[in-house]
């Protein structure tokens, strides 16, 4: 039989790696385009998708204005995806999430 303290333990390690596993960001092709050197998926920690956005604009400077307006709010021509639902900045990530940044696209 196991003890309370291992259960504790057992549980609380448990809890250590999810919070250590990271949510996997998509970004698309015309995004990945304007900032040489960048990926299309990139894996991070982020608690929320505006965490999500000060991290990719830390690995590529200047993503997060392309993301972000100054209200802030994510711009009109973009979208993101936490999960296949439409996001916000608030928009909480947990562990294993995907998150898609897609460009709108418009024409006639």
């Amino acid at each position: 039989m196991a003890r309370r303290d291992d259960l504790s333990d057992a549980a609380g390690h448990a809890s250590a790696v999810r919070a250590a596993l990271p949510v996997t960001v998509k970004l698309s092709p015309v995004l990945c385009d304007l900032f040489p050197g960048s990926r299309r998926e990139v894996s991070m920690v982020a608690a929320t998708v505006a965490e999500m956005i000060d991290e990719l604009d830390r690995l590529w400077p200047g993503m997060g204005d392309r993301i972000r307006d100054s209200r802030p709010a994510i711009r009109k021509h973009m979208n993101v995806f936490v999960d296949g639902s439409r996001a916000s900045l608030k928009t909480p990530l947990a562990p294993g999430d995907e998150v898609y940044v897609l460009t709108a696209i418009s024409g006639g």
